[in-house]
This record gives structure tokens, C-alpha cells and sequence, in this order.
């Protein structure tokens, strides 16, 4: 089973964005485990503050110091107290995912590198960021999930565990379609029919009822191949370095 930790100062809006569909259904079969920690519980100020203004002035508040590293240990605990208990002899610290817009950017290979790991920690900022005196602290990875500033770290911590979830064994029904999908081997995924065969006068490719599964899947490869070149140049680049030898003998 893998382990998501996600600190955070709104744990019941992470909560029920993934505990619905196939997230929520995994979770409930045991594949995976998903707990969210509200980092205002961890703070020593008696009014629950978590915040303070930045030194050396500037605009907004920042998220300091204490609280996050206090939530951080705490999960630290649990992590450390379930594997005695499962007699586990790994002691080794958790990876610490800060979700930030100055991190690396999100990708597939990614996800189905922190799939393999039993334990992920992710971090979500607020406000103008995070002292970075934790960060340098507990930080492994830094991780955007895009060119743009949200107001916190919940969505793109959301997205992150729905992508990694999709790669654990037994998350989805059919496993072949998280191996099939969008940036397989760079590659954007063929597009795909349902019935009826004709709707609004759009009929289904013929190559698809044929039958002949080699000439479909040469099919597919091919339209994924021109979706590719049409919508991610870049990515249809990177499959053109890691596939010389076949590019070279289709052209």
C-alpha cells in the first residue's frame, strides 16, 4: 500500500476532492492511504496563527517556520511507528514534496517515480510561500505543476496524488490503461470511439471493426504519432531521440 501525507492548512478541501471516483474507491479497497494534516494544529501560538510578515518587507504574509516543521515530525512519527509495528527495518526519512511554481515541472515519469514509493510527503504552501529555513530542512523534491501561481498548494497536491495514485498496482481496474495513455513513450494517446458506430453522420474509422489487431494497433501508433506532431512538437521530439532507429526506417 502507499502512503500519501499531505500538510496542508485545508485538510477537509483535499480530503473530499480525493476520496470521490477512482481515488476515493482505491483507497477504500486498500491500495492506497491518503491523510491530510492541518498545519495550524501544530502551531504554539494561541491564537492559531500560522503566518507572519516576511523580513526585509514585501507584500503578503509567509508561513513560518515552527508549525510546519512540528507537522512534518509528526508524520514523521506515524510513518516510523506503522513500520515497527509491520516489522519493517526501514528508518529511512520520507521523501518531501513542496509544491511550489518554482519547482521542476510535473510529468508522467514523475509519477511513476513516486509511485514507488511507500511513503510521499507533500507539502502545500499558502500565502507568499514558506520560510526557507524548513524548506532547506525537510524539502527532497521541489515540484511544479505549471507555469502559473495558484493561492495555495491543495489543487496542485490533488492533482499530483491522482497522477502517482494511477501507477500503484491495483489502483485501476484495468492496469493496461494507465501503460496506454497520454505520454506513454511520449506519445499522446489515439483517439478512441464508442458505440454507435455512426453518430451525426460521423462514423467510426474502418480499421476499428475489422478485427485485424496488428493493423489496429498500427493504426493507433500512427494517429498518436500525428496527434503528437500536431499538438506537443516538443513531446513528438523527445519520442523521435528515444525511437531513432524505427523513425528513421518509417521515413
Amino acid at each position: 500500500m502507499m502512503h500519501f501525507h499531505i500538510l496542508t492548512l485545508f485538510p477537509d478541501m483535499v480530503l473530499r476532492g480525493l476520496r470521490e471516483s477512482i481515488i476515493g474507491r482505491a483507497e477504500s479497497a486498500g491500495h492506497i492511504c491518503i491523510e491530510a494534516l492541518n498545519i495550524r494544529d501544530y502551531t504554539l501560538d494561541k491564537h492559531k496563527k500560522v503566518d507572519d510578515y516576511p523580513y526585509g518587507g514585501g507584500a503578503g504574509m509567509l508561513m513560518q517556520a515552527q508549525p510546519v516543521y512540528d507537522a512534518y515530525l509528526e508524520v514523521e512519527r506515524r510513518i516510523l511507528e506503522r513500520r515497527e509495528k509491520e516489522g519493517s527495518a526501514d528508518k529511512r526519512t520520507p521523501r518531501v514534496v513542496y509544491v511550489t511554481p518554482q519547482g521542476a515541472v510535473f510529468r508522467q515519469e514523475m509519477a511513476k517515480e513516486f509511485a514507488g514509493e511507500e511513503d510521499l510527503i507533500l507539502l502545500c504552501g499558502h500565502y507568499e510561500g514558506i520560510d526557507e529555513r524548513v524548506l532547506e530542512t525537510i524539502v527532497t523534491d521541489y515540484v511544479s505543476i505549471g507555469d502559473y501561481v495558484l493561492t495555495g498548494g491543495e489543487l496542485p497536491a490533488m492533482v499530483m496524488v491522482d497522477a502517482i495514485a494511477r501507477m500503484v498496482p491495483g489502483v485501476l481496474t484495468n492496469q493496461l490503461s494507465g501503460e496506454t495513455e497520454s505520454f506513454s513513450d511520449n506519445l499522446l494517446e489515439y483517439p478512441q470511439y464508442t458505440r454507435p458506430e455512426n453518430w451525426n453522420d460521423r462514423t467510426v474509422p474502418a480499421i476499428l471493426l475489422s478485427g485485424d489487431h496488428a493493423k489496429v494497433d498500427d493504426w493507433r501508433l500512427q494517429m498518436a504519432k500525428q496527434r503528437t506532431q500536431e499538438r506537443r512538437p516538443d513531446l513528438y521530439a523527445l519520442y523521435e531521440k528515444t525511437n531513432p532507429v524505427t523513425e528513421k526506417k518509417r521515413k
